[in-house]
């Protein structure tokens, strides 16, 4: 994605909706050239799944960020899964859950050329910084591509971004995705 020295480095940001995606874009476009990554397999039902990509849509639009869609393979997010669905929120069904999304990213921004690659979960307050960053930066080394780490909930990031997405009237769900996190 770097075309000379002086362009902005291309960052791959996987994103969960619209209203996780606006602190972080706000901050990364300062120093990359962002693309907005949606790839939620683990969003259920199907009816959330489109919502929250509707919010995506919404942030790309408003900020002429281009968007990439991922395929919603809910089938292996289940299959990954099923033996974790009795784990409390957090544990480790989150972290394959994170690791399934940063491999795609990972794979995505590679194969595209992009120089980086990272994520907006690190926004939540809900979301564990450092598994988050674990996985990314083992995933970016296994895959040799760079790895963005942060935490995008500091300095309230997650007040903010809840502040930005009132302000675009955008859909905010409340629970993770998953249909165990529903529960």
């Amino acid at each position: 994605m770097s075309e000379n020295l002086n362009s902005k480095p291309g960052i791959l940001l996987h994103v969960c909706c619209g209203t996780c995606s606006l602190h972080p874009y706000l901050l990364l476009r300062k120093d990359f050239k962002v693309t907005f990554f949606f790839y939620n397999p683990n969003i259920h039902p199907v009816k959330e799944y489109f919502k929250r990509l509707e919010g995506v849509i919404t942030v790309s639009k408003t900020y002429s960020v281009p968007l990439i869609t991922g395929e919603y393979e809910i089938e292996k997010w289940f299959r990954l899964t099923k033996n974790l669905k009795d784990e409390p929120e957090g544990g480790n069904r989150c972290t394959v859950c994170f690791k399934m999304r940063l491999e795609n990213t990972a794979k995505t921004a590679k194969r595209l050329g992009f120089d980086f690659f990272g994520t907006t979960l690190t926004v939540s307050p809900h979301k564990n910084q450092k598994i988050i960053n674990s996985i990314g930066l083992e995933i970016g080394t296994l895959k040799k591509i760079n790895f963005y780490q942060a935490d995008f909930k500091k300095k309230d990031g997650f007040k903010k971004t809840v502040q930005l997405s009132k302000n675009l009237n955008l859909y905010r769900q409340n629970y993770c995705g998953c249909v165990y996190s529903k529960r």
